[in-house]
């Protein structure tokens, strides 16, 4: 599992070519962007995997400890007789190292003057093992510091929480362009909550459609946008599809001058007149649109 993790991490090394306007280009580290490139499942999954082969260590670590407990135990009570071997020789000695425990028979030394009820207290100092994993703390504190603090080379937690703000916004930009050049008769909505959508089609609709239909929707050569009838129907999609392609009654097509965002919004910008009651307004004209059920979700 280790393996496939350096393999993916070298994979997402070698594609990391262009890291030219990615935020994420704090302090310019290739291994952290590489991490971050992969999906948050793939990465958690490789952390529990860690975490998991850390504490299996430890288990395995604490249970031969706790034998060697038990056996050294039983060899003082004399219920058990001690074999040298190489295996033994060498953990005897890696205990000794990392213990550093003061045999029994030499318990007196170490024996405080006093006792309670009989209780004794022995001034045992602290074992190595504890002393080394201290000792790495304070080293790891110092790594941590200059890594996050001095050196900038990794973005503190306020900082990557404004990372992936910006990249999520640049993704979000980046969707709503590719969203706008797909929008059509099929999927055309009508943003009435959208402000400057609707901003944006008054404009569209000033500019190119109120020669014919009036400042206001009123009406002119062309027919009245503000009543409660249409030529073509009175749907989204229905009004949409007359600005795209035009109409038989002298409507031209828009879908070569405007975009399709720009049609939408236009559209919605029409929608949003009804009912206005603008004054010297054109007789109504076509059908009383009544939109169906389904039309009306």
């Amino acid at each position: 599992m280790a393996a496939l993790f350096l393999m993916n991490l070298g994979y997402a090394l070698a594609q990391d070519k262009n890291p030219v306007t990615d935020p994420r280009k704090v302090g310019d580290d290739t291994f952290y962007k590489a991490v971050m490139a992969m999906p948050s499942s793939e990465l958690m999954l490789y952390v529990v995997i860690v975490l998991l082969l850390f504490v299996t260590v430890l288990a395995l670590i604490t249970m031969v400890v706790a034998l060697m407990i038990v056996q050294r135990l039983l060899i003082s009570d004399g219920k058990m007789q001690a074999e040298e071997t190489l295996l033994s020789r060498l953990w005897a000695s890696f205990d000794r190292q990392m213990t550093n425990a003061i045999p029994l028979n030499k318990e007196n030394t170490i024996l405080l003057d006093h006792n309670y009820d009989g209780i004794k207290e022995l001034d045992n100092h602290l074992p190595p093992w504890w002393l080394y994993l201290f000792y790495g703390t304070i080293a790891f504190s110092v790594v941590y510091m200059l890594n996050y603090h001095v050196l900038n080379t990794q973005p503190l937690p306020a900082q990557e929480y404004e990372t992936e703000m910006q990249l999520a916004s640049i993704e979000v930009a980046e969707y709503m362009k590719k969203a706008a050049a797909n929008i059509d008769e099929t999927n055309v909505k009508f943003v009435k909550d959208n402000k400057v959508a609707l901003e944006a089609g008054k404009k569209v609709f000033i500019e190119n459609c109120a020669q014919c239909h009036g400042q206001a929707g009123e009406g002119g050569i062309g027919p009245n946008l503000t009543d409660e009838f249409w030529l073509y129907g009175g749907h989204i999609k229905n009004v949409f599809t007359v600005i795209k392609k035009g109409a038989k009654n002298g409507m031209q097509a828009w879908e070569k001058k405007l975009k399709p965002d720009e049609m939408q919004s236009v559209a919605s910008y029409i929608l949003t007149l009804q009912g206005t009651n603008p004054p010297n307004a054109k007789e109504a004209q076509g059908e009383k649109y009544v939109p169906t059920e389904a039309e009306a979700k």
